[in-house]
């Protein structure tokens, strides 16, 4: 595939610009895992097939932090958002994918007058809504974690994998299960594709680290309103919440849909993954996605 421009880089962040004709759409995903799960090939690319249908799809693409991203915390992210944003004078609709989503609903609330809407898909929010205990288990092990990580300076892959283990401990085995018994040539294709994208992960800084897994995780600040009040937003917005979701539960996105004003839910059936790169994305969120955002237009 031909690479996307870089329209703007700051540090180890680019942006990155899909062309188009129509309205703007700015995709933010998560600091956690690479950028291109939103254009992972040909046949699974929501930024290349939204351009087909009229919009003008941007990726932020966070890259694995650097020398200028070691002391980021979440809000060095979404200044550095913001900043990225700034780049364009005309409105944009800006469209969060899982902790992106947080991210971006940070930068909404700061600059709302420059957007026409807000997309959060498979946003966390409520981390105790479904497995309080799950929540704590983890951010117990990051706390023991922690003494290894501040001599490393960051939060490793490794370790972010277990701690995403612990979330679905049968998890693993069960997807090799399946893939054992596929015959499709294009499911096996995309289970490899997806399988690289997922060992291909990027480490934390420690102030994201402490944010998510202390914050968030254990205190789970975010319901407590400590970092940012939905009710701010005064937008249209969009929430997808995947009703497979072994990442972020339902309950929990749902807890963020219920405290925006002007939100519009929809319920997927497909995973958290599943919702970008499956055979039903298109069906089930690609296009009513697209449909919902030009009607913000």
């Amino acid at each position: 595939m031909e690479e996307p421009k870089a329209v703007w880089q700051e540090g180890s962040t680019r942006l990155l610009d899909y062309g188009g004709k129509g309205p703007l759409a700015l995709f933010v995903p998560s600091l956690i895992n690479r950028a291109y799960i939103l254009d992972l090939d040909k046949q699974r690319s929501i930024l290349r097939w939204l351009k087909v249908q009229g919009l003008h799809p941007l990726l932020l693409d966070w890259g694995s932090p650097g020398a200028d991203e070691k002391a980021y915390d979440l809000n060095s992210y979404t200044e550095r958002l913001l900043r990225a944003m700034a780049q364009y004078k005309q409105p944009l609709h800006l469209v969060g994918y899982c902790m992106g989503g947080n991210i971006a609903l940070a930068a909404a609330a700061q600059a709302q007058n420059r957007l026409s809407s807000l997309v959060l898909m498979a946003t966390p929010w409520d981390f105790h809504a479904e497995n309080k205990a799950a929540a704590l288990r983890s951010a117990a092990m990051y706390r023991l974690w922690k003494p290894g990580c501040g001599a490393m300076g960051e939060l490793p892959v490794d370790l972010i994998q277990t701690l995403f283990a612990l979330l679905d401990p049968l998890g693993p085995q069960t997807k090799f299960m399946r893939f054992a018994d596929m015959n499709d040539a294009q499911d096996v294709e995309s289970f490899v594709a997806l399988e690289d994208w997922l060992n291909d992960g990027i480490p934390l800084t420690l102030g994201v680290a402490d944010t998510c897994l202390f914050d968030w995780y254990e205190r789970n600040a975010l319901v407590a309103g400590e970092w940012i009040d939905p009710n701010v937003i005064e937008l249209p917005t969009l929430v997808m919440i995947p009703d497979q979701d072994k990442i972020v539960p339902p309950a929990s996105a749902e807890a963020l849909a219920s405290a925006l004003p002007q939100c519009m839910r929809r319920r997927v059936p497909l995973g958290h993954v599943g919702m970008i790169v499956s055979r039903n994305a298109k069906q089930h969120a690609w296009e009513p996605l697209a449909k919902w955002l030009k009607s913000q237009t």
